[in-house]
């Protein structure tokens, strides 16, 4: 009686294979692991360098010694805390209205049952390719007599056409059966928003309020072609006033301490001061972009 041969060897192949897979995969993971951290050392150095030359005595390139008197020279006055303070209210109000106002054009207009809906994301993609520019945009803002005011900087870029498409289509893909449901427990499309929708979109509006905050925080054209009183500028402003009087002796300085001081440290110091308040948000926001909300809402 003959039996089937069998392969001796077959089992020591396969460890030998499986050994080798094992050796490629922890091959591309310590690859992946040093481009990854080259990527993040290239994107790091700049902001280290910033920080490096805002302490620095001189104006070369590579820094040298260590001086805070780049720091006394924006701290000296209190125009620098009331900029802050201005930049803090038009981000968070500006931002908040962003998000209002955004949300409540995308939700009807991810209905596909809304009359005229491919009309009104025209005229949407419209402003996207064409706009009035500067001069037109002034006298809209006068005309409605926002000159002078924190509206002018908040009501004029109210709503992102880009930032509208997108969260539209996140509206659109969620599951119908939340609204129904909801429906169904006789809330109305008021309720079906601020109860069921917005609550599960908090990473769109996270990441769009983020967008949206950068942007206020970063205002500087639009404070200086609508704000004259220099007690409302935003930090932006100030802060690009202390660089232009540390470039040059003309000017009035005497809200600023009486030193002299390289002009690169200062600009430097600039950089830092006023990117410093936005880098402290996104720790808050950072949670909601990676975490999968609608996961487990609909079960069945």
């Amino acid at each position: 009686m003959s039996y089937p041969s069998r392969n001796l060897n077959a089992a020591p192949n396969q460890r030998l294979n499986l050994n080798r897979k094992r050796g490629r995969g922890q091959l591309f993971e310590i690859i992946n692991a040093t481009v990854l951290l080259l990527i993040g050392l290239i994107c790091v150095s700049p902001f280290v360098y910033v920080i490096v030359s805002s302490f620095s005595l001189s104006d070369s390139i590579l820094p040298k010694g260590f001086s805070l008197d780049a720091y006394r020279y924006i701290f000296s006055t209190n125009k620098l805390v009331r900029g802050l303070l201005n930049s803090v209210y038009i981000t968070v109000v500006g931002t908040l209205i962003n998000l209002l106002l955004t949300s409540l054009m995308a939700y009807p207009l991810a209905r596909k049952t809304l009359k005229g809906r491919s009309w009104i994301l025209l005229l949407v993609l419209f402003t996207m390719l064409f706009h009035g520019g500067m001069i037109p945009t002034y006298f809209v803002v006068k005309w409605f007599g926002m000159i002078n005011t924190y509206w002018s900087l908040m009501i004029p870029s109210a709503i992102s056409a880009f930032n509208l498409i997108v969260l539209k289509n996140f509206f659109q893909n969620m599951p119908e059966g939340l609204e129904e449901s909801a429906k169904i427990d006789g809330c109305g499309d008021w309720r079906v928003l601020f109860s069921v929708v917005l609550p599960l979109s908090m990473p769109a509006l996270a990441t769009f309020g983020l967008f949206y905050a950068v942007a206020h925080w970063n205002s500087y054209v639009s404070a200086v072609l609508y704000l004259n009183d220099a007690g409302k500028w935003p930090v932006q402003v100030l802060l690009r006033n202390m660089v232009i009087l540390a470039n040059s002796s003309i000017g009035d300085s005497s809200d600023f301490v009486d030193v002299v001081i390289p002009p690169q440290p200062v600009k430097m110091a600039v950089i830092f001061v006023s990117t410093i308040p936005i880098l402290c948000v996104y720790p808050f926001l950072q949670k909601h972009f990676a975490k999968g909300v609608m996961l487990g809402s609909v079960k069945g």
